[in-house]
């Protein structure tokens, strides 16, 4: 999978680093990225990485994007998040009708999008459309996206329309922010800088041609469109605790070289706590890490050939996306606690990481659930109602059938 790796995208966001760093603690106080820096990821092209090819995106490999949210995250975790969100959304662009999305992806080649898949709106079936009335929470990245997403249940009238299972039919609409009401909601303890707020529309006229759903057979037929498009976000949004992982090795790596333990008078390089602790981080990061690019590699090498993933093979992926995230969490957790007291000064930067990583790992895609769901696919049990394995079901060789 490493071989599929755009490295531009990598090299443009390292070169980034050091904005991304200097952009953090304003981010932090502001509770929403530093405007400088989401514009210089946006010139870099760090958005467009899922848009599609044929309205100007890059329709990178998955492997590309979350290398690219990896190394931002090295930098800023909140970065990274937002990067992340910005970045998954351009997948919606296959899905539209071709004029909408031109209309939202290709004609602003700064374009950001933000949103939830949570369904928290009602839209009302009219002519041409929908009318649509919602408030969504955690927009992360809602103040500085030109476009947002809220995933609706769909009314004819006053009655729900219901698929033939009786489960409820649902659509994704997307709206200018200028629409939207933003609530100022976000006071959290880490990923400050995302400025995941709610936001919320009332009564606003949606084409139809603005609506989309996993369900219908994407508009592009690339390999990016035919993957399991929730799992696209758990791969993505698993980069960002991997990146602060490593960052918060790199800081306790300077940190022992200049501290002294207060048990053994020795520079902390030379404790054998500290050592085995950094040990230990570093095979959890690398193993979690090796995992998920290697899960993703196989899943990516099967759809470009033109087989469908198996509920083995899906559940594989949420896996590991799940794991490599954990195996952060706890990497980070351990330099936290090898730096000693030193890792309380918030000027360390190992207080940020937990804070961070702990945020990033609350988040559904990444939730110790996923693991149950594994097992549970792995000793055949029948997973057709799995959300997560199974968003769409596009009734072609892609679907649940074709999985099953």
């Amino acid at each position: 999978m490493i071989d599929t790796i755009r490295s531009s995208f990598v090299d443009a966001a390292a070169a980034l680093a050091p904005l991304v760093q200097a952009s953090a603690q304003e981010s932090e106080r502001s509770r929403r990225l530093a405007v400088p820096l989401v514009e210089a990821m946006a010139q870099a092209g760090l958005f467009r990485l899922w848009i599609p090819r044929a309205i100007g995106g890059e329709e990178a490999d998955p492997a590309t994007l979350v290398r690219v949210v990896e190394e931002i995250s090295r930098a800023d975790g909140a970065a990274g998040w937002c990067m992340a969100i910005g970045s998954v959304y351009g997948v919606f662009g296959g899905y539209l009708a071709k004029d909408a999305a031109r209309e939202i992806y290709g004609g602003d080649p700064l374009v950001r999008t933000a949103g939830a898949l949570r369904p928290f709106g009602i839209a009302k079936v009219i002519d041409g459309g929908y009318r649509v009335t919602g408030r969504w929470p955690l927009g992360s990245g809602c103040q500085h996206s030109g476009w947002m997403i809220g995933n609706c249940r769909i009314f004819d009238g006053d009655q729900p329309r219901l698929h033939p299972d009786g489960t409820p039919v649902m659509r994704f609409m997307m709206f200018p922010t200028a629409q939207c009401e933003i609530f100022d909601t976000w006071h959290s303890i880490g990923l400050r800088g995302t400025g995941s707020h709610d936001y919320g529309i009332a009564d606003a006229f949606v084409p139809s041609v603005r609506s989309l759903s996993f369900r219908e057979p994407p508009v592009e037929q690339g390999p990016l469109y035919a993957f399991p498009t929730i799992a696209l976000f758990g791969a993505a949004l698993a980069a960002v605790p991997l990146g602060i992982a490593r960052h918060a090795i790199d800081i306790l790596v300077g940190l022992v070289g200049r501290k002294i333990a207060a048990r053994s008078r020795k520079l902390l390089t030379e404790d054998a706590l500290v050592q085995a602790d950094l040990g230990r981080a570093e095979a959890l990061l690398g193993s979690g890490r090796a995992f998920l690019y290697s899960t993703l590699g196989e899943a990516w090498q099967a759809i470009s050939a033109g087989k469908a993933l198996s509920v083995a093979e899906r559940a594989a992926l949420w896996l590991a996306s799940t794991h490599a995230a954990n195996a952060a969490k706890q990497a980070t957790e351990l330099m936290f606690g090898a730096g000693g007291s030193a890792s309380l000064d918030v000027s360390c930067g190992l207080e940020r990481c937990v804070r961070d990583v702990h945020a990033a790992v609350q988040h559904l895609a990444l939730a110790p659930a996923n693991y149950q769901m594994a097992g549970q696919a792995h000793l055949g049990a029948d997973m057709r109602s799995t959300p997560l394995l199974f968003s769409e079901d596009r009734g072609d060789a892609r679907s649940l059938s074709a999985a099953q």
